[in-house]
């Protein structure tokens, strides 16, 4: 083999290059809102910013299921990942007007990194577990949490 040939870099690179992407594994999410504001609406959004699973938050946790794609990198693929740059992947929670509630006072997104993932927690869901996120859903003024927020992971 030659010097530098064959690495996960360089197989990144020739799929990269060769308008191939990288071979897929599909793992399962949950994304889980401790202390949502209670009677808003909150949802996952696909990458038009279409609303995806709408619930209205009561006394108690909020949680989504969905699935993505990971590959070798870790790079991160599917209906509800965003991107900001060659690396960042994300997912957003609309929240109130933004997830689609009209009639709500309150109009926020949450942008939940999932490129900091630890790789063994990866490895764990790409062996079926569930990646779970744990997110405060109220900022330190009482109102929702928007912007990019601390996030927990955990397989489970």
């Amino acid at each position: 083999m030659l010097p530098g040939r064959g690495g996960l870099a360089w197989r990144a690179r020739v799929w990269f290059l060769s308008g191939m992407r990288p071979p897929q594994t599909q793992i399962r999410m949950r994304l889980t809102i401790d202390r949502p504001l209670a009677g808003v609406v909150h949802n996952l959004q696909d990458k038009n910013g279409k609303p995806i699973d709408p619930k209205r938050a009561v006394d108690g946790p909020l949680s989504f299921d969905f699935t993505i794609r990971v590959a070798e990198g870790p790079k991160f693929y599917g209906e509800q990942v965003r991107s900001e740059g060659p690396e960042r992947r994300f997912v957003y929670v609309a929240i109130g007007t933004s997830a689609g509630d009209h009639g709500s006072p309150r109009t926020r997104r949450m942008k939940v990194d999932i490129h900091t993932i630890p790789q063994p927690l990866i490895d764990a869901a790409v062996a079926g577990k569930i990646l779970e996120g744990t997110v405060r859903g109220t900022g330190k003024d009482g109102t929702p949490a928007c912007a990019t927020v601390p996030v927990s992971w955990r397989a489970v």
